[in-house]
């Protein structure tokens, strides 16, 4: 039996998540839209979220920090693709320079929201992890930061004959405080961004590491530091810096993302021969990393200084392109006949996506089943009043479209102030198509993509994964367009005046 707490707190806007983005959403509600009472809600007891909770070998960003760190607080350290500790240090930093710490609740698990037209306001249910007690807020504007995958579970598959196996079998997005692989043959399922992070940290103390993958990614070497910020450092304070790169390092982004989709028979051989000049002569590239499909169909792989090509050519680490037939005592069979020796195998075979933290949502009553609606501008869903989500960019660094999000709902906040509005609701397109919401291919997206909404045909409905697009729509844009509705909040008469 639970404890129900019955008193009611309203604030004017709640935040779910104290990652990333839910940290960022707080820091621009006060810089941008201050006076307005609010409150984190966060799951776990500590600040950072991706950061906090992924703890494995070599765990770092895959998107340069100059467009992941936050716009408004310069990224000073060296290395611009970061270590996931140096990350979680900038995030709580952030919100303690900001103020942010002493509006957070620890250890919420918000489990539904419930709008009432009449009221204006959502009434918010969240359970107390640490006590088991169920806590209520209401809030006038709700904004869930919580990402788009499970926190409690990643996506592991069943192995045949696994149980057989005599070592551990981890996945990274769970990893053993006391799990040695010093010396160790230790064989890494899959070909992802953690694949490519973990192989090369592991093999700096396992006796072999073999990254096995079904389907190869395109995986590109670039500097862990950034030339043009460490050129500039040495003339110019860290402010002026930091703007200076982010913008190159977007339109970089841009460019390379574009070029792909509209060239990708040129994007795949340029990133093939990349690879081939940092790999043994005589490597079957090709095979190991030529997918069979075009350049950011699905992400792109991103290893700094080219560690992953560094601890193949040291003979360290090797990589493997087969499927499993199934595990023995000692290692892994596979379908071509070989078999892979191993002391330890990780499983880092993806994600389980989990919208808006799993969370269920009702409007006057109706459930809401987000697959039936349409997004608008990527960040608010049709037919939900007062209500946006944070789902960063699938081409670009999670933080850039993050940080559009925060600073539109404020915006919004405001001109819903001057002009005595209570609600903002985004309506469906009359017309048109829809598609999904993520375009990747990838495997933990297909999952999945039956639980998210999905998007229109054209703007403001359609989600362009284009950053310079984006900042135009959301930040000089109109507020009042064909895809949302600001209406005032009617007041319930009593039953005197309803007689009369």
């Amino acid at each position: 039996m639970t404890a129900e707490s019955t008193a009611v707190e309203h604030v004017d806007v709640l935040i779910v998540g104290a990652g990333l983005s839910g940290i960022g959403a707080a820091c621009h509600l006060q810089r941008e839209s201050p006076g307005r009472s609010y409150a984190v809600l966060e799951a776990r007891e500590a600040i950072g979220g991706t950061w906090d909770l992924f703890r494995y070998p070599g765990v770092r960003s895959d998107s340069d920090m100059f467009t992941l760190g936050y716009s408004f607080k310069p990224w000073t350290e060296a290395r611009a693709i970061a270590d996931g500790g140096s990350i979680r240090r900038y995030v709580q930093d952030t919100a303690r320079e900001h103020g942010v710490e002493e509006h957070i609740r620890f250890s919420h698990r918000v489990v539904a929201a419930e709008w009432s037209s009449a009221a204006a306001r959502w009434t918010v249910t969240a359970e107390r992890v640490d006590t088991g007690e169920t806590v209520r807020l209401s809030c006038s504007w709700l904004s869930v930061c919580s990402g788009y995958y499970r926190y409690d579970e990643g996506f592991r598959p069943e192995f045949p004959g696994e149980e057989r196996f005599a070592g551990p079998v981890v996945h990274p997005q769970h990893w053993p405080d006391d799990l040695d692989w010093t010396g160790k043959r230790v064989v890494v399922i899959g070909s992802g961004a953690t694949a490519v992070t973990l192989v090369p940290s592991l093999a700096e103390r396992a006796a072999h590491v073999t990254m096995l993958q079904r389907t190869p990614s395109y995986v590109l070497a670039l500097p862990g530091r950034d030339p043009l910020a460490d050129a500039l450092r040495r003339r110019l304070p860290a402010r002026a810096v930091y703007p200076v790169v982010r913008w190159k390092n977007v339109l970089v982004s841009m460019a390379s993302y574009q070029f792909s989709r509209r060239r990708p028979a040129a994007m795949r051989r340029f990133l093939q021969q990349a690879a081939r000049r940092q790999l043994p002569e005589g490597f079957d590239v090709a095979t190991h990393f030529g997918p069979p499909y075009d350049p950011w169909d699905q992400r792109l792989c991103l290893v700094p200084d080219g560690d992953l090509f560094a601890a193949i050519r040291a003979g360290r680490a090797d990589v493997v392109t087969d499927r499993i037939a199934s595990f023995t005592e000692t290692g892994i069979a596979l379908e071509s006949g070989a078999e892979l020796a191993a002391d330890v195998v990780v499983s880092a075979t993806g994600l389980v996506l989990l919208p808006i933290g799993g969370m269920t949502l009702t409007v006057d009553g109706e459930p809401v089943q987000l697959s039936d609606r349409v997004s608008y501008k990527g960040m608010m869903v049709s037919g939900v009043p007062n209500f946006a989500m944070t789902i960063g960019y699938t081409n670009a660094s999670w933080t850039l479209k993050a940080d559009l999000v925060a600073r539109y709902v404020c915006r919004l906040l405001d001109h819903m102030a001057a002009t005595g509005s209570d609600t903002c609701t985004p309506v469906a397109p009359p017309e048109g198509g829809t598609a999904p919401f993520i375009g990747l291919t990838s495997g933990y997206v297909q999952r999945s993509l039956a639980a998210l909404p999905r998007q229109g045909a054209r703007a403001p409905w359609r989600l362009h994964q284009n950053y310079v697009r984006d900042l135009l729509l959301m930040r000089r844009g109109p507020l009042a367009d064909a895809g949302v509705r600001f209406t005032r909040r009617q007041p319930v008469r009593d039953a005197e005046e309803v007689a009369a």
